[in-house]
C-alpha cells in the first residue's frame, strides 16, 4: 500500500503488551501483521522472523538461547515454524513476570499446530488481524456495532450502490492486491492460495493429496454463506470423509475459511445447530471461482453470495476490535433465518442482521427478524436491522431499520 494505514487492532494490541507477558498476533499471511507489529519496535524492541532460515535454524536447534532477549520486547514473527519455543517462552515468563516481553505474529492457529505441546495458557493475549476493513482504508472508527446497538443512525449516507458493493467485494481486503488490476488481483489470490497450501501447510498437517485440498478450496469457496454439509462436500470430492474433515481444520486452521456458530440460547426446540461457512476474504472467494464481475452484476445467486461474504468480512473486523460481541447465526426447522446475530455480552442484548444485496426494501423482509423480536428476543434487548444498497435509513417499525451498507464504513 502506498498510504500508511491506521489499523484498528493497534490500540489493543499496544493494551495488550502493556498487561500481558505475551501477546499473539495471528492472522493469515499477507493481512498486515509484520507491518504492525514493526510498527511498535523502538530501539527497546528487536525482532526476528522464522522466514529467515538463519533464525529458523537457530530456534530449531536452541530454543531456550533463542527466547532471550535484552531488550524490552521480542518479536517473533511466524511462530508457527517453530512451536518448540513456546515451551522455552513459557519457561522465560515464568521466571520473569513483567509484561510486554514477547509479541508473536503467527500465520497458523497455534493451537492446530501438532508439534505445540504448550498453548501458554494464562500468559497470552490474543489478537486476530484480518485483512483490511473497508473503514481502515476510509480512516473511520470501528464504532458501528455501538451505533447499532443503540439506534443510532446517520439520517443520509450515499454510500453503498449494489455496483459499488460488488466492486468492493471483487477487490478484497488484502493489503498487496488492493491497488491492482482486475486481472493481477486475480493471479496474485491464485497464487496466494498456491504457496499456503504448498509452504504454510505443512506446518500444521500432514496431507499427502495437495489434488484433493486444491479441490476442496473451490468448493468451499463456492459454500460461502452456506450451511455446513460435510455429507454433501465430500461428496464433491474424491476424498473420505473423515480426511475432508481434517483438510477443512487445516484450512481454517490457515484462516482461509470460517465457522459462523448458531445462536441456541433459548428454550425453543426448534432451533437450527448447524455452523454456517465463510471464506475470510470475499476477493480470494472470487478469484478462486474465477468469477467476473459482470457476470455476477446479473446473477442474483453469485452477488448475493459475494455481498454476504463481503458483510461478514466487515462485521468480523468490527467484532474483533472488542471483547465484548460475539457473532453467531440463526435458523429454525421453519425455515426462519437471520445472516447474522450479535450479542454483547455486558448486557446478552442482541443485533439481528440481515443482508439484501437490493436497493429496495419492503416490510415483508423484516418478518423474520421481527418474529425473532417478538418471541425470542422478548426479555432483552433487540435491534434488527437490514443492510441493503439504498441510500436511506428508514424505520420499518420498532426497533426495525433498513441501513445502507455505508453505515458499516
Amino acid at each position: 500500500m502506498k498510504k500508511h494505514i491506521n489499523r484498528w487492532q493497534k490500540t489493543r494490541l499496544e493494551e495488550a503488551l502493556a498487561e500481558r507477558r505475551v501477546v499473539l498476533l495471528s492472522g493469515p499471511r499477507q493481512c498486515g501483521k509484520t507491518t504492525l507489529a514493526l510498527q511498535l519496535q523502538t530501539a527497546d524492541v528487536e525482532y526476528r522472523t522464522l522466514d529467515d532460515q538463519n533464525f529458523l535454524q537457530a530456534a530449531l536447534a536452541d530454543p531456550q538461547s533463542f527466547v532471550r532477549h535484552k531488550g524490552t520486547t521480542l518479536i517473533i514473527d511466524e511462530i508457527q515454524r517453530a512451536p518448540d519455543l513456546l515451551p522455552a517462552i513459557k519457561m522465560a515468563v515464568d521466571q520473569d513476570t513483567a509484561t510486554g516481553q514477547y509479541l508473536l505474529t503467527g500465520s497458523a492457529n497455534i493451537n492446530a499446530i501438532p508439534t505445540a505441546k504448550e498453548s501458554l495458557a494464562g500468559r497470552v493475549a490474543k489478537v486476530r488481524l484480518r485483512p483490511l476493513a473497508e473503514g481502515e482504508l476510509n480512516g473511520s472508527t470501528p464504532d458501528f456495532l455501538a451505533r447499532a446497538f443503540e439506534g443510532e443512525f446517520d439520517g443520509s449516507i450515499t454510500e453503498g450502490n449494489r455496483d459499488t458493493l460488488l466492486e468492493l467485494g471483487f477487490r478484497g481486503g488484502y493489503p498487496e492486491a488492493i491497488e491492482m488490476s482486475s486481472r493481477a488481483r486475480t493471479s496474485w489470490y491464485r497464487d496466494y492460495v498456491s504457496a499456503l497450501l504448498e509452504r504454510d501447510l505443512q506446518d500444521i498437517a500432514r496431507v499427502h493429496r495437495i489434488d484433493a485440498m486444491r479441490k476442496l478450496v473451490e468448493v468451499l469457496a463456492a459454500w460461502s454463506s452456506k450451511y455446513m454439509d460435510i455429507a454433501n462436500i465430500t461428496s464433491k470430492l474424491s476424498i473420505k470423509r473423515p480426511t475432508v474433515e481434517v483438510y477443512i481444520n487445516a484450512l481454517e486452521a490457515l484462516y482461509i475459511a470460517e465457522r459462523v456458530p448458531p445462536w441456541t440460547k433459548t428454550d425453543y426446540q426448534r432451533v437450527g445447530t448447524k455452523d454456517k461457512l465463510f471464506m475470510t476474504d470475499c476477493g480470494m472467494m472470487a478469484a478462486i471461482l474465477n468469477w467476473q464481475i459482470d457476470q455476477v452484476r446479473f446473477d442474483a445467486d453469485r452477488s448475493g453470495k459475494l455481498i454476504e461474504t463481503l458483510a461478514f468480512n466487515e462485521l468480523k473486523a468490527h467484532v474483533d476490535n472488542s471483547d465484548i460481541y460475539k457473532l453467531y447465526h440463526y435458523r429454525d426447522w421453519e425455515q426462519r433465518e437471520i445472516d447474522f446475530l450479535i450479542e454483547r455480552n455486558t448486557d446478552s442484548a442482541l443485533l439481528g442482521i440481515e443482508v439484501k444485496a437490493s436497493e429496495t426494501i419492503g416490510k415483508g423482509d423484516f418478518k423474520h427478524l421481527a418474529w425473532f423480536r417478538d418471541n425470542l428476543a422478548s426479555e432483552c434487548s433487540f435491534k434488527g436491522i437490514i443492510l441493503y444498497s439504498g441510500t436511506h435509513t428508514l424505520s420499518f417499525g420498532e426497533n426495525l431499520w433498513a441501513v445502507p451498507f455505508g453505515a458499516l464504513w
